[in-house]
């Protein structure tokens, strides 16, 4: 059997195939990421702002006034 020699293209050939390959796993996940990042950061501000309006209204002191 003879042995192929592994020349310096064949070696970036590979390495550039691999870099490419994770890549675009690594931009596809990413976009995932920001899109659930900001779904779950507009949800906990909707959450935050209901929570705290119900707050509000439960320790509203209401003050009368009257002129005798």
């Amino acid at each position: 059997m003879a042995q192929q020699r592994i020349t310096r293209d064949d070696l970036e050939s590979r390495f550039r195939q691999l870099q490419d390959n994770v890549q675009g796993r690594v931009d596809d996940k990413k976009s995932t990421l920001v899109t659930v990042g900001v779904v779950g950061g507009v949800v906990l501000l909707l959450i935050f702002f209901f929570l705290g309006n119900r707050r509000g209204k439960k320790k509203t002191t209401l003050v009368e006034i009257r002129r005798v």
